[in-house]
């Protein structure tokens, strides 16, 4: 009986006034100074690095060298005849930590140039941002083509963009993704010849020999493997995905 009376108890200190008094957040503001610049409350700075880390998995993915990896990387699978192996867990923790290698330049100018300024007070969150956008936008524009920029941006509507630096992140954003895609479909293309070639040759010799009931993949697995294992694939392929961004 006590220990629901206490239970009771708490619950209505919870639900009164006082309680509600105590647990009301810092209200969500924001300043304007006389130069014009803003700025925002505790409050206002958490929702919006809450909001920002939501969106943190699709950069990663849309704004990195991610997508080219990680698609590269399964045309490899294909090619090879492994349906599930590599597993689509470490095919993306392959891609994620070549993509810190690649980008670590990328990001460590970010934290020079952006973040540290605003942890020490001496830039405003909207001028961190500014600064922080143009070393990914820089790397974005050093690998896109030129005419899938021109087709987003005639898309778009812009008027008045004469060089590819005038050009918004709304505009240079898919034409990277766009670029990206081609450039790892072409780099997979490469890749897939040679077992393709092997495919052939192991599906003629078994026609000739009259095993037309035997696959010709379960065959030439193990022969693709070894050609793999024997050229040293996985560094072959890790360093021309490095060097396609110009590591």
């Amino acid at each position: 009986m006590r220990y629901w009376l206490g239970l009771a108890l708490l619950i209505g200190l919870g639900f009164s006034p006082a309680g509600f008094a105590e647990g009301i957040l810092p209200a969500v503001t924001v300043k304007t100074g006389a130069d014009g610049s803003a700025e925002y409350s505790v409050t206002m700075q958490i929702l919006i690095l809450m909001t920002a880390m939501s969106f943190i998995p699709a950069m990663v993915i849309m704004l990195t060298s991610f997508t080219r990896i990680i698609v590269v990387l399964s045309i490899l699978r294909q090619a090879l005849g492994l349906q599930q192996t590599p597993s689509n867990q470490v095919l993306i923790g392959i891609s994620l930590f070549m993509t810190f290698f690649i980008m670590s330049p990328v990001f460590d100018k970010i934290y020079t140039e952006a973040v540290e300024p605003y942890i020490n007070e001496t830039m405003t969150l909207q001028q961190s941002y500014e600064v922080g956008k143009l070393p990914i936008k820089s790397f974005m524009l050093s690998q896109l083509r030129l005419t899938d920029l021109q087709t987003f941006v005639e898309i778009s509507g812009y008027k008045g963009i004469t060089s590819p630096e005038e050009a918004p992140m709304s505009v240079i954003i898919p034409a990277f993704i766009t670029s990206e895609l081609k450039t790892a479909f072409q780099i997979g293309f490469m890749l897939f010849i040679p077992f393709l070639v092997l495919d052939l040759v192991v599906a003629s010799i078994l026609m000739a020999m009259g095993m037309m009931m035997l696959s010709p993949m379960i065959v030439s697995l193990p022969f693709k493997i070894m050609l793999f294992v024997l050229v040293d694939g996985w560094s072959l392929v890790m360093g021309t995905l490095a060097n396609s961004f110009g590591i």
